[in-house]
């Protein structure tokens, strides 16, 4: 049996501003991995796919309200910038529509 993926490990590197907003990142990113989990059985950030986020930001957040959509595209772009797998010049491909 597998430890559950640390999220609050993971995104120790690129968190920065007060408290409070890091725990909204923290706790933003944790929703979108149990909601990435149940939708496509990916675990864990490493596994995902820009198809996976974009899906997140596009399907699962359609009712909410624009100021969430935005905050979450800021925690989807950090989580980007810790994987690495995307330049910094293409992190606006995760607000687009």
């Amino acid at each position: 049996m597998s430890k559950p993926f640390d999220m609050a490990l993971f995104l120790s590197g690129v968190l920065a501003g007060s408290k409070s907003t890091q725990k909204r990142h923290l706790r933003q990113a944790q929703i979108m991995q149990a909601a990435i989990q149940r939708r496509w059985h990916q675990d864990n950030p490493w596994t995902w796919k820009l198809k996976h986020v974009r899906w997140f930001l596009t399907k699962h957040l359609q009712h909410h309200s624009d100021a969430s959509q935005y905050y979450y595209r800021l925690t989807a772009s950090l989580i980007w910038r810790r994987m690495n797998e995307i330049g910094e010049n293409q992190v606006h491909l995760l607000f687009l529509r």
